[in-house]
């Protein structure tokens, strides 16, 4: 059985993986980026599907690749930064973000719902901090997420006790999409003074809780929220 990570090049996707293969595990990865996919897994030996989560029946595609395989974990690791204030939106702007980080979540949920509950599986959605905290120019991603977590409960109640549910919801982390803003090192420092531990995220922080919830050392946790984020939901 293998493990599923879409968005598996970014920061927390690769971290992962890397993770699962190091624990003895298997994964398929699956990601728009075909060079960066590729490279990842020839160096984990793993199979992978080269989709784009916007595209109609994305899944399908994911699933012809993995054949008879069944997966026992589901990790959604795609996310975005859209930051405007609101008067500067569109519905556009929402409808996007919608589509990226819930929709498509609940596209391959529904279509690997069933090998997830023949082999007692697990599914890892992403938030983000903002949900939790008011940050000005957030409300595109912050509403997106607010439902990711709104349908991580919902659907924790409705898979047990076959399939386990949660979330992570991280601060801003080191990875591709959010390098515009720390990539000034100011910028960055000044954020990592902003969070109790006093620095930025690394993928890894993230992938490490993702590790554990996938994995049966996890085996009595669902429907949980987990703030990976250095403090700052709750002690600033």
């Amino acid at each position: 059985m293998k493990k599923l990570i879409l968005g598996a090049t970014g920061s927390i996707g690769s971290s992962l993986a890397k993770k699962v293969i190091n624990d003895g595990g298997e994964v398929h990865l699956a990601g728009r980026d075909e060079s960066s996919l590729s490279e990842l897994a020839s160096e984990l030996n793993s199979t992978f599907t080269v989709c784009d989560v916007l595209e109609e029946n994305f899944s399908d595609k994911i699933f012809s690749d993995l054949g008879e395989t069944k997966i026992n974990g589901l990790a959604y690791c795609v996310g975005s930064i859209d930051l405007k204030p609101i008067r500067m939106t569109k519905k556009s702007d929402y409808m996007q973000s919608f589509n990226l980080n819930l929709i498509s979540a609940i596209e391959i949920i529904r279509r690997a719902s069933d090998s997830l509950k023949q082999n007692k599986g697990s599914i890892v959605l992403f938030s983000t901090v903002a949900v939790r905290r008011g940050f000005t120019n957030h409300s595109i991603v912050s509403s997106a997420k607010g439902a990711i977590e709104g349908l991580t409960v919902s659907l924790a109640a409705e898979f047990a006790p076959n399939i386990r549910v949660n979330c992570i919801a991280p601060s801003i982390s080191k990875s591709k999409i959010a390098n515009f803003i720390l990539k000034n090192e100011k910028m960055a420092d000044s954020i990592a003074k902003m969070h109790p531990l006093k620095r930025v995220g690394e993928g890894s922080d993230s992938a490490s809780v993702a590790n554990f919830l996938l994995n049966d050392n996890s085996s009595w946790i669902t429907g949980q929220i987990i703030g990976v984020d250095g403090g700052r939901s709750s002690l600033t």
